[in-house]
């Protein structure tokens, strides 16, 4: 029960090191000075962008065979850590938000998850697992870790992180999951 919890939250959590979204809590972290309300902002952006990507993706499992699914998903984690080894860039344009610290945050980290690979890996979790709640948990606890460190030490243990051996590690797991996903697939008769 707990394989679906902690998988999510790993995978997400260290495929978000350097993400345009870890980017954009460290520059709204700046900007308000005010950390708790835009890791509030976060959580509440990330359970509804999560919720419904875990929901989407259970759901299209139901239509496809158990072994194409398999298949499926194990090429889509492969991507996925293709993906994660190019980084992510975020340009802020420094205008003054006229909603405050919360709702900025909410909007703005809802609408950059939209397609990242942080929710697409949510909605292929949630079909691989057929756990949309414990996926949504996993993987909104391992945003919160990932943009928690941008939010609350980012200036400090910036200069200590290396960010090319976490991105490269994410990658690798990503890349184990879908091989190993592609793999169990195929033995299925």
């Amino acid at each position: 029960m707990s394989h679906p919890l902690v998988a999510s939250f790993v995978l997400v959590a260290l495929s978000e090191m350097g993400d345009k979204t870890q980017l954009l809590a460290f520059s709204l972290a700046a900007r308000y000075r005010r950390p708790w309300t835009v890791m509030a902002g976060i959580l509440v952006a990330t359970v509804a962008n999560h919720a419904l990507a875990s929901s989407v993706g259970a759901w299209l499992a139901g239509f496809v065979s158990p072994r194409l699914l398999g298949i499926v998903l194990g090429l889509g984690f492969i991507g996925f850590g293709l993906w994660t080894l190019s980084p992510d860039s975020f340009r802020d344009d420094g205008k003054p938000s006229r909603f405050g610290p919360f709702l900025t945050t909410a909007v703005a980290f809802f609408l950059a998850e939209m397609g990242d690979k942080t929710q697409l890996a949510t909605a292929a979790l949630a079909a691989s697992f057929g756990t949309p709640l414990l996926v949504t948990v996993g993987t909104t606890a391992g945003m919160l870790v990932s943009d928690g460190l941008a939010v609350f030490a980012g200036q400090t243990l910036g200069p200590y992180v290396h960010h090319r051996a976490v991105r490269w590690t994410a990658a690798a797991l990503f890349i184990v999951f879908g091989a190993f996903g592609i793999w169990s697939a195929l033995r299925e008769p």
